[in-house]
């Protein structure tokens, strides 16, 4: 093996550090973007630019709204299981 191919299969072996911030949450609009495009690729038989744009664009909005939902929905188990709704129901709101 050479120095470069025993270099990059090196640099597999380190775990990348990924932020756990919102905005690194923007990364993975190219990701659906990608994945939208390269599926409606390979699932028309003639493709035509406008047609494969809005149905590419409405596979991406919808694989969106699809993360997104999902992520509320997770959100709001988690903030049920680790004990937020039975304080605030505990609670007088007078």
């Amino acid at each position: 093996m050479t120095i470069l191919t025993m270099f990059i299969l090196g640099s597999f072996t380190i775990p990348m550090r990924v932020a756990t911030t919102p905005a690194s949450m923007l990364w993975l609009l190219p990701l659906v973007v990608t994945i939208s495009v390269v599926y409606k690729a390979t699932k028309v038989g003639r493709m035509r630019l406008w047609s494969f744009a809005k149905e590419s664009a409405v596979l991406f909005g919808s694989i969106l709204v699809f993360i997104v939902v999902a992520a509320l929905i997770l959100y709001g188990l988690a903030w049920i299981a680790t004990g937020q709704l039975p304080s605030l129901l505990s609670g007088s709101t007078f």
